[in-house]
């Protein structure tokens, strides 16, 4: 029973330790769009974005309204968003999004996780071509009718739709239309759970259990670095 109970609180802690990594990171994001473009929903439409995306993952409203408080006064750090590019173990390209008020700090965080696990952080410019830049929307099934909304939404940007099985359908566009797909959704008062810009990569590899097993090693290194927002890869 002992074993049982500290099996569970450790996954208990697992669980909120990841949360807290997620609640920060969206933090950072909230900081430099509201800078960017002031505290009011209505009229920063990237801090909509993250503000459903935030919900997405359970922040708590209390929290949100906290990130906003902080970012619009004068106090706050100042974030940059900065992207890194290296080759992790067995040459799987890695594009890696931070926001940061210390880019000395972070480029040596980058280095050290690349070093212990045999990658190398390279020169900005040297990956960025086996990766587009695209926009996904994951909006709810429920009282869709997917041949009316695919002909509508065409006209935005969309790419592609598919389901997630899991009562979303996820929408595809160019990364420069990203804002009038997010327009398009919200004028049709179709809500929307989470909406990303991603690097989706031209080509793939692909690696054995055990090399993926040295990849998963870096990966989990950059996920708990509170600098790093988004990491892509292309790993098949």
């Amino acid at each position: 029973m002992g074993r049982v109970f500290e099996k569970r609180k450790h996954k208990m802690f697992a669980r909120y330790a990841k949360m807290s990594q997620a609640f920060t990171k969206i933090g950072k994001e909230i900081a430099i769009v509201v800078k960017a473009g002031g505290p009011d929903p209505d009229g920063n439409s990237r801090l909509r974005v993250l503000i459903a995306n935030a919900k997405a993952v359970n922040m708590p409203k209390t929290n949100i309204d906290a990130a906003i408080n902080r970012a619009n006064s004068k106090s706050e750090k100042a974030y940059e968003e900065i992207t890194y590019e290296g080759k992790g173990p067995h040459g799987v390209a890695i594009m890696i999004e931070t926001a940061t008020d210390n880019p000395t700090r972070t480029i040596a965080n980058l280095r050290t996780h690349f070093n212990k696990t045999s990658g190398q952080i390279l020169v900005s410019g040297s990956l960025d071509f086996l990766f587009e830049r695209k926009g996904i929307f994951s909006i709810p099934l429920k009282g869709l009718k997917l041949d009316e909304i695919e002909l509508d939404l065409i006209d935005f940007g969309m790419e592609d739709m598919e389901e997630d099985g899991e009562g979303h359908l996820i929408i595809t566009v160019p990364f420069t239309e990203f804002g009038a797909m997010q327009k398009a959704l919200e004028d049709r008062k179709i809500e929307i759970v989470n909406a990303q810009l991603i690097r989706s990569p031209t080509t793939t590899v692909e690696l054995n259990e055990e090399q993926e097993e040295d990849f998963g090693k870096l990966l989990d290194r950059l996920d708990e670095d509170e600098d790093v927002t988004n990491v892509f890869h292309n790993l098949k």
